[in-house]
């Protein structure tokens, strides 16, 4: 079809052009009301985007809950999401169709993403926000996690982080999850970085893993990961060292640089007391 015949199509028909962008990669959308089995109506335009329920539902709870709203015999009614521009909207169609999308910031809903944001995709995001340096989204994606730092952490998307966006997180002081638990999921990290790249355990580990608190621990853990950490190398002598100073010397401060400052999910132990922690 030409764009002169494309243009000249009225009615429903036109909702195909929207996309235009996805018939190379789901070419069973170039037929939509034959394929889908939900109709979105999508910004002031009110331009008619068709997809899949079950797909959609399954990759984010965003749409797991707006679709799961509706109820009863009958033809569906469209939903409509007028304050969504149908750019932004079939940048999130393409991603969760494709897993992956080109975004353009000036196609990038901000507001549309918080809203899909979950525990499945939230990492995702984040690395998208610091691969093109989209501050807004990173903090909105940092502070997500903050919240839901546990379920989180068990997440694919969590140990595809780059060193780059997983560094904000290591430094944050809201993430509730126990210091214990932070410094496995580094390591599970750490572990599929140096699948992927080929290269050593602690070389990967080596942008981040200065941000984890060891001095959190007590001693009992301490001695437990030294002594993984001889087997399996992650994180540097001197960091452990530094942290068994702090249990020696009974004061945070002890060592310069040695982080002490609880999380918002630091489990209390006994020897927190004798620690400089600063966290309010």
């Amino acid at each position: 079809m030409t764009d002169k015949e494309t243009k000249a199509q009225s009615g429903p028909r036109q909702s195909l052009q929207l996309h235009s962008r996805l018939w190379p990669l789901l070419p069973w959308l170039s037929a939509p009301l034959s394929h889908s089995d939900v109709r979105f109506v999508v910004g002031q335009e009110q331009q008619e985007v068709f997809a899949h329920r079950c797909l959609l539902a399954c990759r984010c709870n965003f749409f797991q809950r707006l679709l799961g709203q509706e109820s009863g015999p009958g033809v569906p009614s469209p939903v409509v999401l007028s304050t969504v521009p149908a750019e932004a909207f079939l940048s999130v169609l393409e991603f969760l169709y494709t897993n992956s999308v080109k975004l353009q910031r000036h196609s990038l809903c901000l507001e549309f993403v918080v809203k899909m944001l979950d525990v499945e995709l939230v990492c995702e995001a984040l690395q998208v926000a610091v691969t093109f340096g989209l501050g807004p989204l990173q903090e909105r994606c940092i502070a997500f996690i903050e919240a839901h730092s546990q379920e989180v952490l068990r997440t694919r998307g969590f140990l595809e982080l780059s060193a780059p966006a997983l560094l904000p997180l290591l430094s944050s002081d809201n993430l509730c999850v126990d210091e214990a638990e932070l410094v496995l999921a580094a390591r599970s990290w750490a572990r599929v970085g140096a699948a992927v790249l080929e290269r050593p355990v602690a070389e990967v580990a080596a942008p981040v893993v200065r941000e984890l608190r060891l001095a959190l621990l007590a001693p009992a853990e301490l001695s437990a990961l030294e002594e993984q950490n001889r087997r399996e190398p992650l994180i540097p002598v001197e960091q452990i060292v530094e942290a068994w100073k702090c249990h020696a010397l009974r004061r945070g401060d002890a060592v310069r640089d040695a982080p002490c400052r609880r999380r918002r999910g630091t489990v209390p132990r006994e020897h927190h007391r004798f620690l400089d922690l600063l966290f309010k």
